[in-house]
Parts: structure tokens; C-alpha cells; sequence
């Protein structure tokens, strides 16, 4: 074995450069957050020569010029100077490889200038050997990279065609974008710009100006606080029914920085669960605010894996805060009574043990009152807000007034399966099995006791060995959700009860749809069951409908938590809005 001796220092940030430095887009990523960082409100991205020319220009603080020797060194930086530090990092970059591991397989020239200075200072790198000058520039900094990997052909081989190499510039820009909406990026490719924003520091309109208003259109918002836990988390994601075929639209950030993190992702997939079809991602903009001694980013030099002191509060916080972003999709339109109308007197009945107190007191929530100790409580949380004698509680509690629901305008039903209905400003096509199937799917999972109906008379169904033994270790399930199992045989079983949505189906072809659904999910049995009920029960396409049916299917429709697609992942609405139509046919609306 040959003696051990000391790596020269080029050679060891060429190895470090290979983990800090994979590609193009690695130096894009590392020299912008750099700019970020610097607190620049302008940041321009030039990409030429096959995308190994890479020219980073901001107008950020700029570099110290007693610094700037300092700052290619290995593991200089600003943004951390103690242990304490590395667990509370507010900064993108924090780790002082990105320069030095740059100069190391590229040339670079960085120009830089602070406010404090009249002239700045111009510093060449090349083979991590460093020369500077005195120059005249703006405030803020220049970096330009030629020749990327020069010096390691190997690495030149591995990368892939140009194009592929400028689309993961282009992904990434775009995150730290939309990351960053107040501050305006301009991406350059050859000379032509591909990507502009304006800095604006509007969400929404930075999405659109990265990517469409289309997309915007399909957007709900997510906004969910724990000031307990400390736990912030904002952005937008679509309408389950607007979709795209893979996970790179989802734009995922924890306190500014861009990640790939298997708990967000996870719980973004759960929550669209049953809302979408297989093999389709929703659109997803979320940024994370967490305190940041419960997040380790000092993960892997990349920076985009993290690691949380408690996993199972994010993934519950971020799942929840999703669900309820999407739950609030319908808009139902707003009945104006009548001003010259007088509102029905207030109805009297008798108070039950649930007190409502007037909203203006304990905002519309729910108050019980314990009889063991005559004490009263709010939400069942145990706040006691005073004690009070039962019978001084009072006899009568004013009922709100309902407002009546507006009537749906039903024109038709198109091939006896589209239900259509006309809009104030467009025309709405809903598909009348998926609606139905969505509101029954939602109600039977709401509902703690389902109505069942005893069959007096049932087939014999035969199932497999494997299909039998799965069967009867779940046969709880199948009792939650309305069905009576009997096994009359090791094979051999007929069904004592079903659902009452579903007493004139066979039970056989219930029994055949539930099983062939599984597909070796067993945990997902209970579900299977309830979405093979729900669908079972719904009304069929083809089936040809009254004015009052559709009506009726229409309305319960509207009341659902996720009124966009089937549990199957199909939509169920299609909107036409009038101004499209009536452009169509060219007309002034």
C-alpha cells in the first residue's frame, strides 16, 4: 500500500466540488441563492455556450473588499460563525463550499461593489487560483463562469444534451421565483429572455408570470397558523381536477428554501387521495414557516433534504392544512333577500343540554354544560368559562334564520348522463353518477351507523382460499359499512345484510367489484368497500332523469367537502364561461 500524504488544495475541492457541483443548474443554484442572500431585489440569469457559460448579475449588498480574497477559500462564509449557528440557519446558503468548489472546475470573474465603496473590486479564478483588481461597477455583484468542467472531461460526459441541461436551470429559476415573489427574475438563454418576473412580491401574480393566469385560475388557497408549535404554512394548490402527469409542479419550500422532502410530499399526496386519478399530480406552491432549531437543512451538501424534530406534527399540520385549503372549493352563490321583504319573526323551541350562545360571545361555538357539577364548557376542550345552576339555564334560545338556497337553473340532460346548468356567467356540464357518487361517498364515510337491509334471500357466492381468509380478518369492515357476512363453506358465503342505498344490486357483483379493487392493497380494504358502495348506490349514466332528480343530485352535490372528482380521481364538473362561448361564435357577449 502506498503512504498516506496530504491532498493538495485544488485537488480537494475538485472532490468536493463533484458533491456541491453536479451540473449547470448546481452553479445556477448556488451563485442565485448567494444573491438572494445578499438581500437582491434584481437578479439576472444569462445561460450560453451549451450551458457551461454561466453570468449571475445582482444588485444585492455585494462583497466586502478585505472579504473577497477570503470568500473563494474552503468553508468561508458570513452566514454562520458558531455551533449555535448550524442549528438555527436563516440563510439558503450557509456551508462556504459553492465558490470554492466553482473555481475549482471552471474560470470565473467576479465583479463586485458595496455601498460603502466608490470603486469595486474585480477578482479572476482560475485552477482555485485567485488574482485581484480595482474596477468600476455598480453596487452589487457579477459572477461569470466560462468553461464549466474544463478541467474534468470525465464529468463533461456525463452531462446530458443541452436542452435537457437548461430545462433543470429553468425548473429550478422557477422555484426560487416563486419562492421569492418580491424579488424580480430574468432568466436569459442565448441572448433571449425565457423567463421574466416583476418582483412584485404577489404570489398569485408571480405564479402567473412564471408559469399562466390558467393556472391561477385553478388555484385554492392554503393558510393554516400554529402559534403553538410555531407552525406557519401558506401558498396555493389546485382543484383536484386540474392536474398534471408529473410531481414537478410541486413547489415545495421550508422557510424560503427550496426541498425535495419525502414527509411534504407525502402528505400532500394523502390529502388528494381519492381525489385524483392514478399517475396524476396536482399543482402545488406551499412554503413551510418553522421554527428553525426543529428542522435540520445540514443534511447533505445539496441542501434540499431536511430532517424535523417531530415528523408525525408536520406531516399532520401540512395534511390538514391542505385538506382544508381544498374543502372550501365550492362558491355557492349568495341569496340577496329582498330589503322591501320583512324577515320571519324569530322562532322559539325549547333549549336542549347544547347551550348556542349568541356568536358575539364564544364566536358561534359550542357550549356544554356538565351535570355532575353544574359547569359549563366550551367545545368539549374543557374550558370553563363560568359555573351556572342547571335550572337557571334559559327555557328558549333564539334558531337562526336560514337563508333559502338560490334554485339551480336545469336546461337539460345531455345523453341522458350530463346534467346541464345555466350559470350567470357560463354554462356548467356535471356528470350526474360521479356527483351523486361523490355525495354518497362523503356521506357514508360521515355517518356512524349505516342503515342496512336484510336480504331474506341470497346467492351463494364462491371466493378463493386468499379471497375467503381476507374476508373474515376484515369482516368488522364490511359491518361498519352495512354488510352481513356469512360463511357457510371454507369457500362458501352469502350476504345476511347490504347497505340499504344498495338493496337491488347483487351482492355478488358488489362482493366482485370489492375484491377486484383491492389489488393486494389489504390496508386499503375498508375503503375499497366504501367507495365500491358509494359507486354501486349512485345514479347511472344513461339513466334518464327529471327536472326535480337532477335538481336534487345537483344540490347535494354542492354540499360536499370535495366536490371536485369521483373517489376514483374523475372530475365531475366541466364550466364553460360565457365570454368563450360567445367568443366562439364572435360575438360582443
Amino acid at each position: 500500500m502506498k503512504r498516506i500524504k496530504q491532498l493538495s488544495a485544488h485537488l480537494i475541492n475538485q472532490i468536493a466540488a463533484g458533491e456541491v457541483i453536479e451540473r449547470p443548474a448546481s452553479v445556477v443554484k448556488e451563485l442565485t441563492e448567494n444573491s438572494i442572500d445578499a438581500g437582491a431585489s434584481r437578479i439576472s440569469i444569462e445561460i450560453t455556450n451549451e450551458c457551461r457559460d454561466i453570468r449571475i448579475a445582482d444588485n444585492g449588498s455585494g462583497i466586502h473588499p478585505d472579504d473577497i480574497m477570503l470568500a473563494f477559500s474552503k468553508h468561508a462564509t458570513s452566514k454562520i460563525s458558531t455551533d449555535e449557528d448550524l442549528f438555527a440557519i436563516n440563510t439558503l446558503g450557509f456551508r462556504g463550499e459553492a465558490l470554492s468548489s466553482i473555481i475549482s472546475i471552471a474560470k470565473l470573474t467576479c465583479t463586485t461593489r458595496t455601498k460603502d465603496f466608490e470603486h469595486g473590486t474585480k477578482v479572476k479564478c482560475e485552477n482555485s487560483e485567485v488574482t485581484k483588481t480595482e474596477t468600476g461597477c455598480a453596487v452589487g455583484t457579477i459572477m461569470d463562469v466560462k468553461d464549466l468542467f474544463y478541467n474534468i472531461p470525465v464529468r463533461l460526459k456525463f452531462l446530458k444534451n443541452p436542452n435537457t441541461e437548461f430545462s433543470y436551470i429553468q425548473e429550478l429559476v422557477q422555484n426560487l421565483a416563486i419562492s421569492h415573489p418580491e424579488i424580480s427574475f430574468e432568466l436569459k438563454r442565448n441572448g433571449k429572455t425565457v423567463l421574466k418576473t416583476t418582483g412584485q412580491g404577489n404570489l398569485l401574480q408571480c405564479i402567473k408570470e412564471v408559469y399562466s393566469q390558467e393556472v391561477v385560475d385553478n388555484l385554492k388557497e392554503v393558510l393554516k397558523t400554529d402559534e403553538l408549535a410555531g407552525l406557519k404554512i401558506s401558498g396555493y394548490v389546485s382543484k383536484p381536477d386540474y392536474t398534471r402527469s408529473s410531481k414537478k409542479s410541486y413547489h415545495l419550500y421550508i422557510n424560503g428554501r427550496v426541498v425535495k422532502c419525502a414527509v411534504f410530499q407525502k402528505a400532500i399526496d394523502m390529502a388528494y387521495k381519492n381525489l385524483i386519478a392514478s399517475g396524476k399530480y396536482p399543482f402545488i406552491v406551499l412554503n413551510l414557516e418553522i421554527p428553525s432549531g426543529d428542522v435540520d437543512v445540514n443534511v447533505h451538501p445539496t441542501k434540499k433534504e431536511v430532517r424535523y424534530k417531530n415528523t408525525n406534527q408536520i406531516f399532520n399540520f401540512i395534511y390538514a392544512s391542505v385538506i382544508a385549503g381544498l374543502s372550501n372549493y365550492v362558491e355557492q352563490e349568495k341569496f340577496q333577500p329582498d330589503s322591501t321583504i320583512e324577515p320571519p319573526p324569530p322562532q322559539y323551541t325549547p333549549a336542549p343540554d347544547v347551550i348556542r350562545f349568541p356568536q358575539k360571545s364564544f364566536q358561534n361555538r359550542d357550549v356544554f354544560v356538565d351535570k355532575a357539577d353544574d359547569t359549563i364548557y366550551v367545545n368539549e376542550e374543557k374550558q370553563i368559562i363560568q359555573p351556572i345552576n342547571i335550572e337557571q339555564k334559559p327555557m328558549f334560545v333564539q334558531q337562526e334564520t336560514k337563508v333559502p338556497e338560490p334554485e339551480e337553473n336545469i336546461i337539460g340532460q345531455y345523453k341522458n348522463t350530463y346534467i346541464l346548468v345555466e350559470k350567470e356567467d357560463g354554462l356548467e356540464i356535471i356528470d350526474q353518477h360521479i356527483a351523486e357518487e361523490r355525495y354518497i361517498y362523503e356521506k357514508l364515510k360521515s355517518e356512524k351507523n349505516i342503515v342496512s337491509q336484510l336480504l331474506f334471500v341470497s346467492d351463494v357466492l364462491e371466493v378463493s382460499s386468499t379471497e375467503a381468509e381476507l374476508i373474515k380478518e376484515n369482516i368488522d369492515k364490511f359491518e361498519r359499512f352495512g354488510y352481513g357476512i356469512e360463511f357457510l363453506k371454507e369457500n362458501e358465503l352469502i350476504f345476511k345484510k347490504v347497505p340499504q342505498l344498495l338493496a337491488k344490486v347483487n351482492p355478488k357483483e358488489i362482493l366482485a367489484d370489492i375484491l377486484e379493487n383491492i389489488d393486494g392493497d389489504i390496508d386499503g380494504l375498508e375503503e375499497k368497500i366504501l367507495i365500491t358502495t358509494s359507486c354501486k348506490a349512485a345514479v347511472k349514466a344513461g339513466q334518464k332523469l327529471s327536472t326535480w332528480q337532477m335538481s336534487e343530485i345537483v344540490k347535494k352535490w354542492r354540499t360536499c367537502e370535495m366536490p371536485y372528482t369521483c373517489p376514483h380521481g374523475r372530475p365531475i364538473c366541466k364550466f364553460f364561461p360565457h365570454k368563450e362561448i360567445a367568443g366562439f361564435f364572435q360575438r360582443q357577449q
